[in-house]
């Protein structure tokens, strides 16, 4: 039976601190693909010898293909029952086909026939937007079962900021500075190490999710039980439309998104510390230094969660985030030479740049630590608008948007450097800094993000779902469970 506690007359079925602890790793299980995978680049045009146009257009075309498969598997998810559950058998099969997918295409692309190369590129990477779907899409539909408390569900994102911290800070460290030095490059030696890392992790990572949610995964924690509201498929459309903090909050996210996929993307990262600054090795050493600020930006932000609300928290976090990428913006336009900033001499302007740094990465990574337990918010709003327990519709409706919007990632940075006279392969650490590069590396690391950012912002100021309001949400849908009816198919 759930954990419950009973506030100002409310009963809550909550979790232990453990289970959510555990049930975290799920979404880092997926983190590590996405991680591994943001090298790939690398491996189809310096490896399997692809051309970087074409690259950059599959990982867009794949991205919008994820988009498209997430409301088929949503719908999956929330038809599904069975004897293990209705979320832990999807969170096996898409690791299964994750690890399958990315063992297929590092070991077979480069051997093949160069007349086949890129067709088996683009098949096997379909199947691993697949795997990755199904995992995902657990990640944000099995936080409604697994508490429900306003006060604690925040509690989710502190775990969650920790392993992305960590996640991203030790992978980039564990790149940059050891496995480029070991192999001297993107070489086959480097994906090979830093693959099978990635796949036992999270294999691990995986299993001990599935434990976490065991006990949660029943039927009686599944929104209103047998008096849910019977959903079809057609009914995608309806409840997009009229749910408004879905829509908001969708945009508001892949803003924040798509500014961090720009600023974490391994091109701009070598653009950004590997040839504007000179060093790359020095991208995993600053990551080092900011791992301890981040972490306690993470505890703060949560904390201000927890007591004032997730929407307030998000808010707060994305203004300074903003700020900080203005200060990054105007930081470089007044230095003459950025390769004069070092870590074996430091001056004022890298303290200045590694402080705003960490502000961008701490208050940036606040937002989409949040986002899973905000899209719980969200369906648990529609359960008491509607009586449909829909968390898989509702949470691969946000990623499907989400999707689509950071599916321009790859094209905006590959068009981009393909302005500047990079058609044929990426910048690397080996080219000289010029007037083009060093603009579009201001650009891309920090203006478009700072951009995006300020429509997340303007979006979560229409967003009505705050800390009192899933209070009366909740007692909402407490009220409809004690007086259970069978609703047969509600306007929406």
């Amino acid at each position: 039976m759930a954990d419950t506690i009973v506030d100002n007359g409310k009963v809550y079925n909550r979790a232990k601190i453990w289970q959510i602890g555990l049930f975290a790793l799920n979404n880092t299980a997926t983190n590590l693909y996405m991680f591994i995978l943001m090298f790939v680049t690398y491996y189809a045009t310096g490896i399997a010898g692809l051309a970087v146009v074409a690259v950059s257009t599959v990982l867009t075309a794949m991205r919008i293909f994820d988009g498209i498969t997430d409301p088929i598997v949503g719908f999956i998810v929330d038809k599904l029952e069975s004897r293990f559950g209705k979320f832990r058998p999807l969170m096996i099969l898409g690791n299964i086909i994750l690890a399958t997918s990315v063992l297929l295409m590092y070991n077979v692309t480069h051997i093949l026939p160069e007349s086949m190369q890129f067709i088996f590129f683009v098949l096997i990477y379909a199947l691993y937007v697949i795997g990755y779907t199904f995992q995902t899409t657990i990640t944000k539909a099995a936080q409604t079962v697994l508490t429900n408390d306003p006060k604690q569900r925040p509690l989710y994102a502190v775990f969650d900021g920790v392993y992305n911290t960590v996640l991203f800070t030790g992978g980039q460290v564990y790149v940059a500075s050891y496995l480029v030095a070991k192999y001297g490059g993107f070489t086959m030696g480097l994906f090979t190490e830093l693959n099978a890392l990635a796949l036992i992790a999270s294999a691990i990572f995986t299993i001990l999710a599935a434990i976490a949610i065991s006990g949660k995964d029943r039927k009686e924690f599944y929104g209103l039980a047998e008096d849910t509201t019977n959903t079809r498929f057609r009914d995608y459309w309806k409840i997009l439309k009229g749910n408004r903090p879905l829509q908001l909050l969708s945009i508001a996210t892949t803003s924040d998104k798509l500014a961090f996929s720009l600023l974490r993307y391994s091109v701009v990262m070598v653009m950004l510390f590997g040839i504007l600054l000179g060093d790359y090795g020095m991208s995993g050493t600053v990551s080092m230094i900011t791992v301890i600020p981040v972490l306690l930006i993470t505890f703060l932000a949560v904390g201000i969660a927890r007591k004032s609300g997730m929407r307030k928290s998000f808010i707060l976090s994305s203004w300074i985030t903003f700020l900080s990428f203005v200060g990054l913006i105007a930081l470089f336009l007044l230095i003459d030479d950025p390769t004069s900033m070092s870590l074996s001499s430091i001056g004022i302007g890298m303290i200045l740049f590694i402080v705003l740094y960490t502000l961008a990465l701490g208050f940036g990574g606040v937002p989409s630590a949040l986002v899973n337990p905000m899209i719980a918010d969200v369906s648990d709003y529609e359960t008491s608008k509607s009586g449909r327990y829909i968390p898989g519709m509702l949470g691969t409706l946000f990623s499907f948007i989400d999707k689509l919007v950071t599916s321009l990632a790859p094209a905006i940075v590959g068009g981009a450097v393909a302005m500047i006279g990079f058609k044929n392969e990426f910048p690397t650490i080996d080219d000289p800094l010029t007037t083009p590069l060093y603009t579009m590396t201001i650009l891309l690391a920090f203006g478009i993000p700072a951009l995006l950012l300020g429509i997340s912002i303007t979006m979560m100021k229409f967003y009505k779902l705050d800390d009192k309001k899933m209070e009366e949400i909740q007692a909402t849908i407490a009220e409809m469970k004690d007086k259970p009816k069978n609703i047969e198919d509600p306007a929406i």
